[in-house]
């Protein structure tokens, strides 16, 4: 069997140009519009985003045998097959409660969800077998399908804003046992056993959660419209994607029915041109996270996540709002974040990767977030993933990289950690951050470790712990004119041997008093004054 990843086409950069508009289809549908993208700007070379082409036709699972209060698997299945035959269409979902087992898409389909519809996936396990190949917490293995899969196809759809219904309780409980099939898929992969023997069967001690909507491999995917609730896994996580929208989609997995574990809204793996936006999401774990594979698998197959646009989405709840790894081994670049809000989650933006993860995380781009009642940091970039700050290593393949970061507009009034902590490594420090307008009310201000190229300017630090800012072996750093605010106590905290070039406007310190703190096997020098 071949289980490489299939080559991802060609790309042609320009900027994407369009009208602005939806293309949610109606219950009669049409052909999908191409011309409703509203115009993406971005700081990066983008490919255009372009709707996937879905004939004009129209399949109704009821004419394939589905009923209500009965298992509709077969007759939905029917339905895609006889779209598929025809050349593709709509298979639709009407108004009522359907029941159902694993879906698969084929080409040219959309799965259309009428207002009133009610799609209830089955809990048993067996539903969802035989087994297809898939990345479980970004490696590669053959696991049970996803509740809705597809596997090298194009131009593919879920639309309407009818209701899709995980019921994932039954999974949850395989989490709280300690996962041990997660454990035998991480030391697999760590062994380098080759995939096609990574099997999950679904049998005892093979276990694996599903994924909600998990398209592998394809191109020109679309969701728009429906709500997703408490699955079992991550929700909709494309893998291996080219141009994927996904957009006015509700998902739901904290709340009256629990807490889905690991139960992440969006998770783009190794895809490129993914656009996110008008996405409102109340989850148990990350609203959207970006990655691009694990550890020595992630390495092994070594394709990046790049080119993705977030756009006016908001979330309530969750570990975090915008969130870039863990899993980075592939590399990600070129991501723009803007016009979201976010309310308690524990951060605004989390990027995160550790030692082991490898991979490049360069040119990301966070403007105009605003985020209220933040648990913790409200922008972490974290590459200890467990905060504790470990002797300088060899420098490997194994080592992350973190690079050119800008933050501009990022508004945190109520929070309840740190404004900005930023954690890099002693061997590997991140380097090329820029805040600009950055407003920060929360009770301590900057925490920077291994940190080299950074300028903080035209910004507010407002905090009541003392240090508002400490610097560990960090260098080429400026604090331009802006916003330093303390009750009383130490404004800057410098330690270090390697802490150097660290400049502070006049302007935004006080006049008189003590509001420097120089640790002393800190060279000469190393904090100076600018007007």
């Amino acid at each position: 069997m071949n289980h490489g990843v299939a080559a991802l086409p060609a790309l042609i950069l320009f900027s994407c140009i369009g009208i602005p508009g939806t293309a949610s289809l109606q219950d009669t549908p049409t052909a999908i519009p191409r011309d409703t993208i509203r115009p993406v700007v971005a700081p990066f070379p983008l490919a255009s985003f372009t709707l996937p082409a879905i004939p004009a036709r129209r399949f109704d699972i009821r004419s394939y045998g589905a009923r209500e209060g009965t298992s509709s698997t077969e007759a939905i299945r029917n339905a895609i097959e006889a779209a598929a035959s025809a050349g593709g269409g709509t298979v639709l979902i009407p108004d009522g409660v359907w029941h159902t087992g694993a879906i698969h898409l084929e080409n040219n389909i959309d799965l259309h969800l009428s207002a009133g519809a009610e799609l209830r996936f089955s809990q048993d396990p067996k539903e969802y077998l035989p087994v297809v190949f898939s990345r479980h917490e970004d490696i590669e293995c053959y696991k049970s399908s996803a509740f809705i899969d597809a596997q090298g196809k194009s131009n593919i759809a879920i639309t309407g804003t009818g209701v899709l219904d995980g019921q994932g309780t039954p999974w949850w409980v395989l989490k709280e046992q300690g996962a041990p099939a997660e454990a035998l898929l991480y030391d697999m992969a760590s062994r380098g056993v080759p995939v096609d023997q990574r099997v999950f069967d679904g049998s005892p001690g093979r276990q694996l959660r599903p994924a909600f909507f998990q398209p592998v491999r394809c191109r020109n995917v679309l969701v728009d419209g429906p709500t997703f609730l408490y699955g079992a896994f991550w929700t909709i996580t494309p893998t291996y994607c080219d141009n994927v929208i996904i957009r006015n989609v509700r998902i739901v997995t904290e709340g009256d029915r629990g807490h889905v574990p690991n139960g992440d809204g969006i998770d783009p793996s190794s895809c490129r041109n993914v656009l996110i936006e008008r996405c409102t999401f109340d989850t148990g774990d990350d609203c959207i996270a970006i990655k691009a594979g694990r550890d020595r698998d992630g390495r092994r197959v070594g394709v990046p996540t790049e080119n993705v646009v977030i756009r006016d989405c908001t979330g309530l709840r969750g570990h975090g709002g915008i969130v870039i790894g863990s899993e980075t081994a592939g590399g990600i670049r070129n991501v723009l974040a803007t016009d979201c809000k976010f309310s308690g989650t524990d951060r605004i933006v989390r990027i995160k990767t550790a030692r082991g993860r490898g991979g490049t995380i360069e040119n990301l781009w966070f403007r105009n977030i605003e985020g209220r009642d933040i648990a913790r940091e409200a922008i972490l970039v974290n590459m200890l993933y467990t905060g504790e700050r470990l002797p300088a290593a060899p420098v490997s393949e194994e080592t992350p990289r973190i690079r050119n970061l800008h933050f501009e507009n990022i508004r945190c009034l109520s929070g309840k950690g740190y404004g900005v902590e930023i954690l890099g490594l002693p061997e590997m420090p991140v380097e090329d951050l820029y805040f600009t307008r950055v407003e920060m009310r929360t009770p301590r201000g900057m925490n920077l470790a291994d940190v080299k190229g950074m300028t903080f300017d035209g910004s507010t630090l407002s905090a009541t712990a003392a240090p508002l800012i400490s610097v560990l072996d960090g260098r080429d750093i400026t604090f331009g004119a802006g916003t330093l605010a303390l009750p009383g106590g130490i404004i800057l905290s410098v330690t270090g041997q390697l802490s150097g070039g660290i400049r502070m406007s006049r302007r935004a310190v006080p006049a008189s008093g003590e509001w420097l703190s120089i640790d002393p096997a800190v060279a000469p020098g190393a904090v100076v004054m600018t007007e």
